[in-house]
């Protein structure tokens, strides 16, 4: 598995928790770092998620 997978689910995380506590909370500062960061995290996985099928395409030829 592409490390870039495993770091953008992480990041997801991470900015889905800071995007709840800033709604939460009132700081709409910490929740639009957060769905910034959850976005971000959505494309890194996805980048991940490509580079693991280009790996695979690659063996069966």
């Amino acid at each position: 598995m592409d490390k870039n997978r495993t770091e953008g689910a992480k990041h997801e995380v991470k900015g889905a928790i800071k995007e709840g506590i800033g709604k939460v909370t009132g700081n709409k500062s910490k929740e639009v770092a957060g769905n910034a960061e959850k976005n971000a995290g959505k494309v890194q996985h996805a980048v991940g998620k490509a580079a693991d099928k280009a790996r695979e395409d690659a063996k069966r030829h």
